[in-house]
């Protein structure tokens, strides 16, 4: 199956190959399209302090706000081999940081490197969600 997002898939699965992930081998990368249509895309970065180690999402969500834009349109995250039908859902932290950048009817695209996806909203993944609007904001 094609992604309908073609332009953040070919992103995600580019920058996925920059991956820094001697640890776990599992390579990951996303892409976001924010609300002024600018693409993001950044990779896992693992840490030999496991902890330490950064997701896809979150690298490309602080590339978007370093840029100045602070709505996510949607989402791509490009997870498992191609053709192995395995797909890689946000965890959730990165759940929780989409969130603060992004309402429950946000996109998310998951697909495997070969293109095998299922698309999500963010209030599927992350339903009753805690975010901005709780304080107030």
């Amino acid at each position: 199956m094609t992604s309908p997002v073609p332009d953040l898939f070919a992103a995600a699965l580019a920058v996925r190959a920059h991956s820094h992930s001697p640890y776990s081998g599992f390579k990951v990368g996303a892409a976001i399209r924010s609300d002024s249509g600018h693409i993001y895309a950044g990779c896992n970065v693992e840490n030999a302090a496991y902890p330490q180690g950064q997701c896809a999402e979150a690298t490309a969500i602080g590339l978007m706000v370093a840029s100045g834009d602070r709505r996510i349109a949607e989402i791509v995250v490009v997870g498992g081999e191609a053709g192995s039908g395995l797909m890689c859902t946000p965890c959730g932290g990165c759940r929780q940081r989409i969130r603060e950048f992004a309402g429950p009817d946000t996109p998310i695209h998951v697909h495997d490197a070969g293109g095998h996806r299922r698309s999500f909203t963010l209030g599927e993944l992350l339903p009753f969600s805690f975010g901005p609007d709780n304080l107030g904001f």
